[in-house]
């Protein structure tokens, strides 16, 4: 088994969980997240002043897949994410031990 920890921009996570559908991926937890890496924020307006926005909103996808199917999944996340610009994201690939229940 294997654990898939995947950092996404939010306004891709329909899309992205739509891709993960259409391979029979339906079991997944999300949580709203914020980071930064190279993008290093940005800069924002607000009453007429500026100021730095450190953090950036970002969704974490978690979910364990059986170690035949990781390599697809990795994959079609990465293709539903993909922006072709800094931030797309990052894909965690982690050993998980023990066997899925249904609930």
């Amino acid at each position: 088994m294997k654990k898939l920890v995947c950092i996404i921009k939010p306004f891709k996570l329909q899309e992205v969980l739509k891709a993960l559908k259409g391979i029979g991926i339906e079991d997944v937890t999300i949580t709203e997240v914020k980071g930064y890496g190279r993008q290093k924020g940005h800069l924002e307006l607000y009453h007429g002043s500026e100021y730095t926005i450190t953090f950036l909103p970002k969704v974490k996808l978690e979910m364990t897949v059986r170690d035949e199917m990781a390599e697809e999944v990795i994959e079609t996340v990465r293709k539903a994410a993909y922006t072709g610009r800094i931030g797309d994201g990052k894909i965690f690939v982690f050993k998980a031990e023990g066997t899925p229940q249904s609930a």
